[in-house]
């Protein structure tokens, strides 16, 4: 990860939520490209060794995005994304849910309502995340099984991305 890049990543108990700001080093658009569109989404979102294979990814609102988390063991655990709001390059809105290949819902780990939103200023573009989880015992759960070491980590493929993709 780019150390001269803001990362703030915030637990908020107080409103059952995740706070996340995160500067990346692109414009507005292209960061926006790597967070809607399949092929970049696979490069990046998993922390290595693991890699995300998206299955299906509708970008409109009641669309969904359904991926496996792959292991190096070739495992395979299943997200699905439904699109509750997207304003192009201004926010993402979606509620996070593992699930089964066919995108059925299951209880295996606590659901999140991602609100995303991009702003640029200075030729980087800001990210502000606020994820919202049902009950606060969820949240703990997110952060006990290493949720903002992986997400950092993802963050950091992401910036090696955003540095291939503007060369």
């Amino acid at each position: 990860m780019n150390s001269n890049l803001l990362f703030d990543f915030t637990l908020d108990k107080a409103n059952k939520c995740i706070r996340i700001n995160r500067e990346f080093n692109g414009d507005l658009e292209l960061v926006w490209k790597t967070w809607t569109d399949p092929k970049l989404l696979d490069q990046w979102w998993a922390p290595k060794p693991y890699h995300i294979e998206t299955k299906t990814l509708e970008l409109n609102v009641g669309g969904m995005w359904l991926y496996a988390m792959v292991s190096p063991q070739n495992e395979k655990m299943w997200c699905r994304a439904d699109y509750k709001a997207i304003k192009k390059q201004k926010l993402l809105s979606w509620l996070d849910t593992f699930c089964d290949e066919q995108g059925k819902e299951n209880n295996i780990k606590p659901r999140s309502l991602w609100n995303t939103n991009f702003s640029q200023s200075n030729g980087k573009t800001l990210v502000n995340i606020v994820m919202t989880h049902d009950k606060l015992e969820d949240v703990e759960a997110m952060v006990n099984m290493g949720f903002k070491e992986g997400f950092s980590m993802a963050v950091g493929n992401l910036d090696e991305l955003i540095l291939s993709l503007k060369k």
